[in-house]
């Protein structure tokens, strides 16, 4: 039986990986269902000839090459892009399990315009000697978040959510993600402006993607460091001196880390990572309010 097609597009932001982004484009085509449209928006440094990727016929591929810089911005030239009336974002070091597009896509429909959809992203098999998966998430219930919360629940790397919707949003921040000044929390700001503008975000653990265990171990401190100075700056950017919400929680963040650190003292990596974290959460939050002190003060988001 063939695989239906669904009125989704897939849209994958890449740059400088063109195996990986191989790989996650070819496994699109392997789901019990297959998204409509395909859309990879290309930064890499060099312009090479268009791939050419193996994916079932019915599927509308488009491979776009652009200036910009960030996974935001790709992300965003990508739903303008997109002809379907539901997009999905993943990053290009995943596999897609076979049920994650239909998972995504049944919730989605059930709930309708007013909510997103995001799944869970398990650790692959490490691919070289001391290679680790940068993030995942693991839990195994099903949850539906609403209203002003102390976590971030939306991972923009397995995540959908109606066209219309997401660009009434206004997408990304793009001064938020890799690529950019500062290097993570761009879904973490995205799902806190849907919770805030009154959108349900759902967690549907049967929408699994794999995330390839491809890093190298001498990239993970500075990794740590570079996700925390995101997180700063998206601490800073919803900090308002009428509401104390994003200070607490900045607060409570590094607490955290700090515990975290000393019970991880065995493994010198691991406590070194959380430690890295905090810095960056510090330096990214000083950053964000040297350039943007007026508008974080007044609550200009």
């Amino acid at each position: 039986m063939n695989a239906p097609l669904l009125p989704i597009a897939v849209v994958i932001a890449s740059k400088n990986r063109p195996m990986l982004l191989g790989d996650t484009v070819t496994s699109l085509g392997t789901g019990d269902a297959l998204p409509s449209e395909i859309i990879v928006v290309d930064q890499s440094d060099a312009e090479m000839p268009p791939p050419v990727w193996q994916v079932p016929q019915p599927i509308v591929v488009q491979h776009l090459r652009t200036i910009s810089r960030g996974t935001s911005a790709g992300r965003n030239l990508g739903a303008r892009a997109a002809r379907a009336p539901l997009i999905a974002f993943i990053d290009d070091d995943m596999r897609v399990e076979p049920r994650w597009l239909s998972a995504l896509t049944d919730a989605l429909t059930a709930e309708g315009p007013s909510a997103a959809v995001t799944g869970r992203v398990t650790d692959g098999p490490p691919e070289g000697q001391g290679t680790f998966v940068a993030a995942t998430v693991n839990a195994l219930a099903s949850v539906s978040y609403v209203g002003r919360l102390p976590i971030d629940v939306l991972a923009g790397g397995n995540m959908a959510v109606y066209r219309d919707s997401f660009l009434r949003l206004g997408g990304f921040d793009e001064r938020l993600g890799p690529g950019t000044r500062f290097p993570a929390a761009e879904d973490n700001d995205l799902g806190f402006r849907m919770l805030g503008a009154g959108l349900r975000i759902v967690y549907v653990p049967d929408a699994v993607l794999v995330h390839r265990a491809w890093r190298g171990s001498a990239s993970y401190v500075p990794l740590r460091y570079a996700y925390g100075h995101g997180k700063g700056g998206f601490y800073i950017k919803h900090l308002h001196l009428s509401d104390l919400h994003m200070a607490r929680r900045l607060a409570r963040d590094l607490a955290r880390r700090a515990v975290r650190a000393v019970r991880s003292a065995p493994h010198p990596r691991r406590a070194l990572g959380e430690v890295a974290y905090a810095a960056g959460v510090v330096t990214g939050a000083c950053a964000w309010l040297i350039r943007r002190p007026a508008d974080t003060l007044a609550g200009k988001v």
